[in-house]
């Protein structure tokens, strides 16, 4: 995974810088992640690196529609180099990049149960004033935590969840 970071790392600032030099990371983001899901497609995938198929093809496979010009430039040459299956990647590297420019912490929250509104805004507010910036939020019920939530920042991890602090207990009362 660290090489495929290392090779996607160069397309995805590229790609940042474009969209950003003509005012279009979201549209070019949309388009990128549209890019990424259909060649994460398994038999996409299997066309990528299948030598019969042409560059043609592929594009028009994974090419939106909508998809700005920049998009529609940009995804010829990773294809030319033989790059095509590290979309997934570059839109990971792009979405993150997207993210520092705009001052936007992605934050994913897996609860035991679903959050209200109310919880979910708690939540939200806490982390703006911990993190100083705006956050986007994903949430996602994972009944295994048995209490509590997970918040994955991707550089921090908060764990509350009652299945930790169970399994420190038992560490504790183990040793």
């Amino acid at each position: 995974m660290s090489q495929a970071i290392t090779l996607a790392r160069p397309y995805a600032r590229a790609l940042f810088l474009l969209a950003k030099e003509v005012g279009q990371l979201k549209d070019v983001s949309e388009a990128l992640g549209f890019s990424a899901h259909a060649s994460a497609v398994p038999a996409v995938a299997g066309l990528i690196g299948n030598p019969r198929a042409t560059v043609e093809q592929l594009l028009g496979l994974l090419v939106h529609p909508e998809a700005p010009d920049v998009m529609r430039n940009f995804l010829p040459v990773l294809a030319e180099t033989g790059r095509l299956a590290l979309l997934p990647v570059v839109a990971a590297v792009f979405e993150r990049l997207r993210a520092e420019s705009e001052q936007v912490v992605k934050a994913n929250i897996t609860s035991a149960n679903p959050l209200s509104d109310a919880e979910l805004k708690q939540l939200t507010d806490a982390l703006k004033k911990r993190f100083g910036r705006e956050v986007d939020v994903q949430t996602s019920v994972d009944a295994s935590l048995i209490g509590g939530a997970v918040i994955d920042t991707g550089d921090v991890v908060i764990d509350g969840s009652l299945h930790n602090k169970l399994s420190r207990l038992n560490a504790s009362l183990a040793n």
